[in-house]
């Protein structure tokens, strides 16, 4: 049973209990809704932290869920607990709870991958995806688990590295709060979903950054879609991509709004 919503002005802040683990999410604005799907190390606050919320949430409805591993959702350490099903299942439970057929869908490296996978276990959940920094082939995830080591400085450390000038004091403080066992344990190696591209017949929007490593097999995924769009965002890294909104937005309001047309 889903936990009683808990409220506050402007927002809906409710659990949601998936097979017995716990997960948060949030609900603001109103309008036709969009879900939006963090990356790994992230939280739902990190779209507030790169402009989305504000810009999106003027004529959306925006639900925002902490993934399991992150953020205010419980953090199993048994690996079998991040299985793609159950991940997906987080997705609709939320969408159960709120008492919401179809949406929307805005994921994010992990969020698009997850996407990948409401596309094969949950399709008439979605009424159009957009993916960034993400494709559905397989991936071995070794070279993300090398960059989790367990001792809290050395994380952050790493982690001053990759975000560069997007760090923050707030952005900095969420990464510290991180479970470094559970971010571990749910990275990792990913099978192919490749399969699933024939079947996904509903609009898509995909990015990734021009220096993303994963910008070939998100461009050949475009291709194998056929009802898709790709734009990539100038001069950005994978984490880069998601950070420079100014340039993301744009696409992603541009492409809203064909929808509603």
């Amino acid at each position: 049973m889903a936990a009683k919503p808990k409220t506050r002005p402007g927002s809906i802040v409710p659990y949601v209990n998936n097979q017995g683990v716990r997960i948060h999410y949030e609900v603001v604005g109103a309008g036709p809704p969009l879900f939006l799907h963090h990356q790994t190390f992230g939280s739902l606050e990190s779209w507030q932290d790169f402009g989305y919320l504000n810009a999106l949430k003027r004529d959306r409805q925006l639900i925002l869920m902490d993934a399991r591993g992150h953020g205010a959702s419980d953090k199993p350490h048994d690996p079998s607990a991040y299985s793609l099903p159950l991940r997906v299942g987080d997705v609709t439970a939320v969408l159960d709870d709120l008492g919401i057929g179809q949406t929307d869908y805005f994921g994010y490296s992990l969020g698009g991958w997850i996407g990948f996978g409401l596309a094969r276990y949950a399709p008439p959940r979605l009424r159009s995806l957009i993916l960034g920094g993400a494709h559905p082939y397989a991936e071995n995830m070794q070279v993300f688990r090398d960059m989790m080591p367990q001792d809290p400085g050395a994380f952050i450390a790493m982690l001053e590295k990759v975000f560069g000038p997007h760090m923050t004091p707030a952005i900095r403080a969420r990464l510290l709060a991180n479970d470094l066992k559970a971010l571990l344990v749910l990275t990792q190696d990913r099978d192919s979903l490749a399969d699933i591209l024939p079947t996904m017949t509903m609009p898509c929007l995909l990015f990734a950054g021009d220096a993303d490593p994963r910008l070939p097999q998100v461009q050949e995924c475009t291709k194998e879609l056929s009802n898709a769009t790709f734009f990539a965002v100038p001069a950005s890294d994978h984490l880069a991509s998601l950070a420079r909104s100014d340039l993301v937005l744009p696409h992603v309001r541009a492409f809203l709004a064909d929808l509603r047309q």
